[in-house]
């Protein structure tokens, strides 16, 4: 039972009548919520849709992610010109991740593209990722046709980072893996607000365990609670911004937990499905209701988006039952 191998690629199998997040950009809406002066989050206006961000110095400006195809990108550069003056030098992508870098190739060659270094190492095979995220797209599949290129970070770095706009200085942080290898935080310090792409989400909403187990997950969530304690909002890839120490509080306690139960299950003898049922689904009977809350905030018919960020928790808690249960030697079907 090897608790912290870290996988080549993400797992493919997915569990039975698996229906994973939608990142169709059709419809895509991106509203502008300004969290400091010059620093803005980009909020899809459809959760689960990709978020992005843009942080603006005296000099020039960063953008958060950059979408899932060229038409994307151009949308969120459109954005990025209404909302400052500064010209735009800086693309970090989060994770490798097609829906949050295949939009790459769309920015001039004066915006560095910028991530962690195990990022850019994981961007190698664009039609894999191409098919990994082509079966999210629900039936839009031939949108990424028009991804015919994968353009890599131009700096990598290890660890942390440093990026200075004039006037504002923004942080980049690897602080090991969790969604992917190579999850990257975009801090602002004098703002109190953090990028976490696909590392950190609202409390209550389920992660995905898609290269890696809880343990090395667990350790990333506690270096980055000691690295960045001031962190007060983040602005997740994925679904609405929350408190950044309630978010790691709740996804700790869940990993903690999926960890404890699935070795448990191993170590019995029990069977991928058994293993499913046994589990503790925190999202069997509701949703939390600070999660509840925030879902409220987006402008949809009462109820939609409580009800398919529940059904879409469901489904990830147990491919994240079926991920650790794999990496923990677990029998096969």
């Amino acid at each position: 039972m090897n608790l912290h191998h870290i996988p080549d690629r993400e797992i493919t199998e997915r569990p039975d009548a698996y229906a994973g997040p939608n990142l169709s950009p059709r419809g895509l809406r991106l509203r502008p919520r300004e969290l400091a002066g010059g620093v803005f989050a980009l909020m899809a206006t459809t959760p689960p849709k990709d978020n992005n961000g843009v942080i603006a110095g005296r000099d020039a400006a960063l953008v958060v992610d950059a979408g899932i195809t060229p038409e994307v990108a151009r949308l969120i550069q459109d954005r990025v010109a209404e909302l400052t003056d500064s010209p735009l030098r800086y693309l970090v992508n989060t994770t490798y991740h097609g829906d949050h870098t295949f939009g790459n190739a769309a920015f001039g060659p004066g915006t560095v593209v910028v991530s962690s270094r195990a990022n850019r190492d994981a961007m190698t095979d664009l039609d894999f990722e191409k098919d990994v995220r082509g079966a999210n797209m629900y039936g839009d599949e031939a949108i990424l046709d028009a991804v015919t290129s994968w353009r890599r970070p131009d700096v990598v770095f290890d660890g942390r980072a440093e990026i200075d706009l004039g006037g504002r200085v923004v942080e980049l942080w690897h602080f090991g893996p969790g969604n992917g290898p190579g999850d990257t935080v975009v801090h602002v310090p004098d703002a109190g607000v953090a990028w976490t792409g696909n590392l950190l989400c609202h409390a209550g909403i389920a992660h995905m365990l898609l290269q890696g187990g809880p343990q090395p997950y667990l350790r990333t969530l506690q270096a980055m609670r000691q690295a960045l304690p001031d962190v007060r909002t983040i602005v997740p890839g994925h679904g609405p911004m929350g408190d950044a120490a309630t978010a790691i509080d709740a996804l700790t306690a869940y990993l903690e937990r999926l960890d404890d139960e699935v070795a448990s299950a191993v170590r019995q003898g029990l069977t991928l499905d058994r293993t499913i049922r046994t589990c503790t689904d925190p999202w069997a009977q509701s949703l939390d209701p600070g999660l509840v809350t925030a879902l409220s905030a987006y402008r949809l018919p009462p109820g939609t988006a409580e009800a398919g960020i529940r059904a879409l928790c469901q489904n990830l808690h147990r491919l994240n039952v079926l991920a650790t249960y794999r990496l923990y030697g677990g029998a096969p079907a």
